[in-house]
C-alpha cells in the first residue's frame, strides 16, 4: 500500500484550511476538547459511492484515490465540529469528487480520474499552518486493500492508519489458519502420492535434454512478494523468452485476433506448438506433470493448493489497475476457479474476473468442490497444450 501522511491543521471549532469560525462558536461550559455530530458514525451514502466508484473505475480502467482525514490529537478546551470542517472541504475540491463521513473521526474523499500524485497534491492544498488540532491524512489509489476495508467494513478504525496490505483479508484468520492446515496436509500427500510420477518425470527430463531437471522461475505470489516457482523443465535452455512476452502483451491488451490459437467458437488462448518445448516436455505439459513440483511451493508456504495463479513480472508491468486485485489479497494456487472453468478458453478480463471472483467468495467447501474439478480437468487434459 502507497500512503502519505502529513498533519492537517484546524484552529478551533469548523476552522479549517484558513477559514475560521466565531469563537463564540464555542460552548461555555466547555471542559474538554471533543468532536460534535458524535452521532455521525459513518455515511452510508460515501460507502455505497466508493462501492460504485470502485467498479466505474473497473469497466473504465481509470484511476482512482481516496483520500482519509482523520482527527488524531485532542486539545483541552475546544470542540471539532466535523460537519462544518466536511461543508469546508467540499468548497475546495472538485464538483465531479465526493466527500463523506467515514466514522466520526474520519472524513473520506474520493478522487475519480485522479492517480496518486494528484492525490497526494490536493492534500498539499488542504494544508495550512494552523496549529490545532490535528488531523493525519492517508491518500491511496485504488486497487488498494483500503477500498475494499471501507467498502466491506463501512467503517475504519482512525488508529489503524497506516493500513499494512498484509492485514488487508477480512476473513476469519481461523478459516485461514485451517486453509493453511489443509494446504500442508494436501502439499505432504501429493508428494508422497506422486512421488514415483516426479521420479520417472525427473528421469525423462534428465535423459532427453540438457539443462536442470526443475525449471525455476521468480513469480508474484500475495502482494506482490516475489518466490522461486517450481516445475518440472519442459523446454530448451538458454532460450528467447520474447514469445511469450509479446503474446502475454497482446492477451492482456485484448488484441485476441493475434493470440487466439482457435477460432471464434471455440477459442484457445494458449501458445501452440511452441518450438521451445521438448517432446518429453510436451507430454508432462499435455498431463500437467510438469505442475507437480508446486506441491513444494505450498508446503513451504508461498503458495495454497487452491487460488489464483501467480503471475510473472513482466506481465504484472502489462496489468491494469483492477488486474491488481488478483495478487493483492490471497496467495496463488497450483489450481483455482480459473483453470476449472475458464482455462484456455477464456479472455485475459474474464480469467481475472474469476479470480477475483473466488477471491471474494471463498470457503473451505469451494476448495475442496475446485480440487475434485482440478481432477477431472486434469484427467480429460482439457485445455492442455
Amino acid at each position: 500500500m502507497k500512503s502519505h501522511s502529513i498533519e492537517m491543521k484546524i484552529q478551533k471549532t469548523g476552522s479549517f484550511l484558513k477559514e475560521s469560525e466565531p469563537s463564540s462558536a464555542l460552548p461555555n461550559n466547555s471542559s474538554q476538547y471533543r468532536i460534535a455530530s458524535d452521532e455521525l458514525f459513518y455515511d452510508s451514502y460515501f460507502i455505497d459511492q466508493l462501492h460504485l466508484e470502485k467498479l466505474r473505475a473497473q469497466r473504465s480502467k481509470s484511476t482512482l484515490s481516496i483520500i482519509l482525514l482523520t482527527l488524531e490529537k485532542e486539545d483541552d478546551s475546544e470542540v471539532v465540529n466535523m460537519q462544518n470542517i466536511l461543508d469546508i472541504i467540499r468548497t475546495k475540491i472538485r464538483d465531479t469528487d465526493i466527500s463523506g463521513f467515514v466514522n466520526n473521526r474520519t472524513i473520506g474523499v474520493l478522487l475519480p480520474d485522479t492517480d496518486e500524485k494528484g492525490a497526494k497534491e490536493l492534500c498539499g492544498k488542504l494544508v495550512n499552518d494552523n496549529k490545532k488540532p490535528q488531523f493525519s491524512a492517508t491518500t491511496s489509489s485504488y486497487p488498494d486493500h483500503i477500498f475494499e476495508s471501507l467498502e466491506k467494513i463501512g467503517s475504519i478504525r482512525p488508529d489503524a492508519f497506516p493500513f499494512k496490505l498484509k492485514n488487508s483479508k477480512s476473513g476469519s484468520w481461523f478459516k485461514l489458519l485451517l486453509k493453511r492446515g489443509v494446504d500442508i496436509i494436501g502439499s505432504i500427500t501429493g508428494i508422497v502420492i506422486f512421488m514415483p510420477v516426479m521420479l520417472m518425470a525427473a528421469l525423462a527430463v534428465k535423459s532427453t535434454s540438457s539443462g536442470p531437471i526443475i525449471f525455476r522461475q521468480i513469480r508474484l505470489g500475495k502482494q506482490g512478494t516475489p518466490f522461486n516457482f517450481y516445475k518440472f523443465r519442459s523446454m530448451q535452455v538458454n532460450l528467447d523468452d520474447n514469445i511469450h512476452r509479446e503474446y502475454i502483451h497482446n492477451f492482456i491488451n485484448g488484441s485476441h485476433t493475434k493470440v487466439n490459437q482457435g477460432d471464434k467458437e471455440k477459442p484457445f488462448y494458449k501458445i501452440k506448438l511452441d518450438p521451445r518445448i521438448t517432446k518429453v516436455g510436451r507430454f508432462i505439459r499435455k498431463t500437467s506433470i510438469d505442475e507437480l513440483p508446486q506441491f513444494f511451493n505450498v508446503l513451504k508456504g508461498d503458495m495454497s493448493l487452491v487460488g489464483p495463479r501467480p503471475p510473472l513480472p513482466y506481465e504484472v508491468e502489462k496489468y491494469q489497475t483492477w488486474h491488481l486485485q488478483r495478487i493483492l489479497e490471497m496467495k496463488p494456487g497450483i489450481t483455482g476457479l480459473w483453470q476449472v472453468e475458464g482455462r484456455s478458453k477464456a479472455e485475459w478480463d474474464d480469467s481475472v474476473r474469476l479470480d477475483i471472483r473466488y477471491i471474494q467468495n471463498w470457503s473451505l467447501l469451494l476448495d475442496v468442490k475446485i480440487l475434485f474439478r482440478t481432477i477431472e480437468t486434469v484427467l480429460k487434459c482439457r485445455g492442455a497444450v
